[in-house]
């Protein structure tokens, strides 16, 4: 999926969890602690996510999961983004994409390692 190609305008939290690969629980309580996060709402009450969200997403994700920073540290990297010139948001989707793969690959690749050392040790 690449900016270009997207079809849609709104997406579903339900797609935007398989996008992401954030359960839904997760987006909903960064939904409380990030107020940069604040997916619309249809007639239905259900969240609507637009593109802009959904790179807020995977850069809450990088900032949290491979960054390593409390919320209290995202959140102060995310207003210095925004003051600053850099901003990770202007990131082309693609880029947040990729970026986002190579940590998921490289997560399963250290569970693989973590089994394939456990398997090792009862040989």
């Amino acid at each position: 999926m690449n900016e270009r190609g997207i079809k849609k305008l709104y997406y579903s939290m339900s797609e935007v969890s398989h996008l992401t690969a954030i359960k839904p629980h997760v987006l909903r309580h960064w939904e409380n602690e990030f107020p940069a996060l604040r997916p619309s709402k249809n007639r239905s009450g259900n969240r609507i996510y637009r593109l802009q969200d959904i790179k807020l997403i995977f850069l809450l994700k990088k900032l949290l999961y491979v960054d390593q920073y409390t919320f209290e540290g995202a959140r102060r990297q995310l207003k210095a983004l925004k003051r600053g010139r850099q901003n990770k948001f202007q990131l082309s989707f693609d880029g947040l994409l990729k970026e986002d793969l190579l940590f998921e690959i490289e997560k399963d690749l250290r569970v693989l390692l973590g089994l394939l050392g456990n398997s090792n040790h009862r040989e």
